[in-house]
């Protein structure tokens, strides 16, 4: 299968996030022996990243900004694949109270912060379980890897969820009178 030249992913950290499995799985599934590097957002990701098309950006359809990340770098970022795959189990955990009254969630699941509860927004799954292990807040919305890893409690298991996750490559491409030319596979 096609990998269009790309051997680095860079997506969503720290370590434990949905992103970061796809980033795997992707490579994995393309028999690739690339590396996967995680940043705190997907707007700082872009930022570090060459435009020598061996580089690309991980993300997934809920991601909260994607379509004003995309439209905003057409100059650079490219949409060359996406795949459905299943989400670790998401999950609401703490690390003591049954009923948090504060929850640590990334904006794509804020749906699954418990009715009366204050959500409190950070930029990944997995931040909002390091923020809870370290009790800055009551409960989060995680993974269930993330959970397990910073010793929470699963409160309730809402499973895995079918999620899009895409794959967009990085590299310049040629404009003339500012307007943007088709560069590579497009037609």
């Amino acid at each position: 299968m096609n990998s269009n030249g790309i051997r680095y992913l860079h997506t969503l950290g720290p370590h434990g996030t949905n992103l970061e499995s796809a980033a795997h799985d992707w490579l994995h599934r393309r028999g690739i022996d690339g590396e996967v590097e995680l940043h705190a957002s997907l707007e700082t990701a872009l930022e570090a990243v060459p435009d020598d098309g061996e580089h690309a950006l991980v993300a997934c359809a809920v991601y909260p900004a994607l379509h004003t990340l995309t439209f905003g770098n057409l100059h650079r970022l490219h949409m060359v694949d996406s795949f459905v795959m299943p989400t670790h189990n998401m999950v609401l955990a703490g690390a003591g109270a049954a009923a948090p009254r504060t929850v640590s969630t990334h904006p794509a699941p804020v749906g699954l912060v418990p009715e009366g509860a204050e959500a409190r927004l950070v930029l990944s799954n997995a931040q909002a379980a390091i923020d809870c292990a370290a009790g800055l807040t009551e409960g989060c919305v995680t993974t269930v890897v993330a959970a397990e890893r910073h010793g929470l409690r699963v409160l309730r298991d809402f499973g895995p969820v079918p999620m899009v996750f895409t794959i967009h490559q990085v590299r310049a491409v040629n404009c003339a009178d500012d307007r943007l030319e088709r560069v590579g596979a497009l037609p």
